[in-house]
């Protein structure tokens, strides 16, 4: 069995309002995948800054999902020669 490890680093900035996430995957053969995601607090909620990180969170890495799908599809493509269809 081989083990693979990959690194996910996310940075947070937020003020009362806005949360963003910027969410970079570093991939074993040197290339890295960065995606944003942003929050929104309702000026009527409590401020609650760990709900509104969780939120961008999610959201950036959901677009680093569908990223990698497509640099997967690409990578089968250049192989098979066929369109690569991958669902998340």
């Amino acid at each position: 069995m081989t083990l693979a490890s990959w690194n996910i680093d996310v940075a947070l900035s937020e003020d009362d309002t806005y949360t963003d996430a910027t969410a970079t995957l570093h991939l074993p053969d040197g290339t890295n995948l960065q995606a944003q995601g942003h929050a929104k607090r309702n000026p009527a909620d409590p401020a609650q800054p760990q709900i509104g990180e969780e939120i961008a969170t999610a959201r950036a890495l959901s677009s680093l999902v569908d990223q990698l799908l497509g640099k997967a599809a690409d990578e089968i493509e250049q192989v098979t020669h066929e369109p690569a269809h991958l669902n998340a």
